[in-house]
């Protein structure tokens, strides 16, 4: 296969930005090679916000055809959150042919090293990046995030997570050195001498199974962590959110043929309207790698049925934010009510306890009563969304009607201290918006603890009454225990409390962000810097991204020889 990309081209190209992915992940200091402002695009053949819009408009309707072997029908069906048919069709995989067609790039793949494959997947990333626009469009009408929060967090958040899993990856494999002269000393006789050979080798086929809130941002790092580790990947996509990722295959096997590869170390497994192929695909032998994110009922069946593969889930947890004492309450009750409310809670990372003290708290406004304090937050959270313009923005819409029954069964569950409101979208009349619901709840009745101790995935938060600080940080560890969070935040002015908040989150290995009251919210991470999850609780047995998430997808293996 001619390679129109040269390996020289692609290392003087993505080397440099290769070396500050490293540098980032040692340092943990802000950076990032991705604009967040969608006035950065437009230069160097990147699409700017109309050209990026009718891109995806000239995708409605269509057949995606990504030229893979084995196509045995056409699949499609998604209709956007906002009330928008798709009607974009996509290739049904028989896989009896697809598997085989992909193990047959990864010799050469494997043999090209971990610098070619790590340049090739940031040029993989570039292309995409240079249509951050229409992948925006894409991630809205598949997840129903608002315009802005897709264009960030499905284009250049999730094209940095990618890059932080490359970045892992290349240190992983170079760790070992490619060769090695062997001599030990024999005293009088000849010394023992030999070479020695080390190849990272990939495990085999990866899977990832996209979720539907966040098709490229969770989708990405399991993606490059196998591909940059030398491995084939079939993505099979949410039904719900297909067209992110089929793009996201399709400019992979573009690149990959240009860089003269086999396409077909990138592949998509769309299915039929209730077809289920995930259980299909993640028993079979030639599936060596799964990376999941959703429900914690199937990420268990993975955990516990693909015993041939590697498995890597984000599943589901209880986040909880213990409110203690707050030297900034107005900031505090801001930067809780934004957390609450962005995506529609749609988000792993989003707080669903506030665990407060029924006595109240000591804030620099004084003290506050747990009904003051439930009632303020209401109200920050009413005033943050009470120009309907600036609630879409925020909002989005509903993803799914599984959400919208969670919230409307909430109601229910306790007394509400802020209602649910519906929300009309003037460009989309379909959509489906509403504003989050408070409901108060009692740590001390067990009737209560079955709501709270539940995962309630949407725009639903509980303020649970506890009787004091040193019950809060407990019912903290047992959640995190039996339940897991993705997430923990905490609001306090004590030092004491906050060292045994910390300690429990040390022990239950759950991600802490302490007394946030700016522009930073405990349900957003930051690339190169933060990690998403911990692999330590029940949420998530991996984290994005640290050495465990992309070490295990390849094995060193050595030959060695007498010198």
């Amino acid at each position: 296969m001619a390679a129109e990309l040269t390996a020289h081209e692609l290392i003087a190209e993505h080397r440099p930005t290769l070396d500050q992915a490293l540098e980032a992940i040692r340092t943990r200091a802000y950076w990032s090679p991705h604009p967040e402002h969608p006035k950065a695009y437009g230069e160097n053949g990147s699409l700017d916000m109309a050209a990026g819009k009718a891109a995806f408009d000239a995708l409605l309707g269509s057949r995606l055809d990504l030229g893979q072997p084995g196509t045995d029908d056409w699949v499609g069906g998604e209709v956007s959150p906002y009330g928008i048919e798709l009607g974009v069709e996509y290739p049904h995989a028989d896989l009896d042919v697809l598997l085989p067609a992909m193990k047959a790039g990864q010799r050469a793949w494997q043999d090209a090293g971990a610098e070619i494959r790590a340049v090739v997947c940031l040029e993989i990333l570039k292309r995409i990046s240079d249509r951050t626009h229409e992948f925006a469009h894409a991630v809205m009408h598949t997840s129903g995030q608002a315009f802005m929060m897709a264009f960030q967090a499905g284009g250049p958040h999730a094209q940095d997570r990618g890059l932080e899993a490359v970045a892992y990856a290349y240190v992983e494999q170079v760790r070992t050195p490619d060769t090695a002269e062997w001599t030990k000393p024999q005293g009088k006789r000849d010394p023992l001498a030999l070479t020695k050979r080390f190849t990272p080798v990939p495990r085999g086929i990866g899977l990832v199974i996209g979720c539907n809130t966040f098709p490229t941002w969770n989708g990405y790092p399991g993606l490059f962590a196998s591909l940059a580790t030398g491995n084939a990947v079939l993505v099979k996509p949410h039904p719900r959110a297909v067209l992110p990722l089929a793009l996201t295959v399709q400019v992979a096997r573009e690149v990959l043929s240009a860089a003269g590869f086999d396409p077909n170390l990138v592949a998509l497994a769309a299915e039929r309207p209730g077809e289920g192929i995930a259980k299909t695909l993640a028993t079979r032998p030639e599936i060596r790698i799964i990376d999941y994110t959703g429900s914690t009922e199937f990420g268990d069946w993975l955990e516990a049925n693909a015993r041939q593969a590697q498995v890597y889930t984000e599943k589901a947890g209880v986040n909880s934010v213990l409110v203690e004492s707050a030297g900034d309450y107005k900031g505090m009750l801001s930067n809780l009510a934004f957390s609450l409310s962005l995506y529609s809670g749609q988000m792993c990372t989003t707080p669903q306890n506030l665990l407060i003290p029924r006595d109240g708290i000591r804030t620099d406004e004084g003290p506050k009563t747990y009904d003051e304090v439930v009632a303020d937050l209401a109200r920050a959270v009413d005033g943050l969304l009470g120009d309907d313009a600036r609630a879409n923005a925020l909002l989005g819409a509903i993803v799914n009607p599984d959400v919208k029954a969670r919230l409307e069964a909430a109601a229910g569950l306790g007394e509400v201290a802020l209602a649910s409101r519906e929300v009309a979208n003037p460009e989309f009349p379909g959509a489906v918006v509403r504003t989050p619901v408070l409901v108060k709840l009692d740590g001390a009745k067990p009737d209560d603890e079955a709501a709270y101790m539940s995962e309630c995935f949407g725009p639903v938060s509980f303020a649970v009454a506890v009787d004091s600080a040193s019950d809060a940080v407990e019912l903290l560890r047992r959640t995190i225990r039996e339940k897991g969070a993705m997430t923990v935040g905490a609001y306090t002015t004590d030092e004491e409390v906050e060292e045994a908040v910390q300690e429990v989150c040390l022990e239950e290995a759950a991600q802490l962000s302490l007394n946030l009251v700016g522009g930073v919210y405990v349900n957003q991470t930051a690339a190169f810097s933060d990690f998403h999850g911990s692999g330590g609780n029940p949420a998530a047995n991996a984290a994005l991204c640290d050495g465990a998430f992309v070490a295990n997808r390849f094995r060193v293996v050595e030959v060695r020889r007498e010198a």
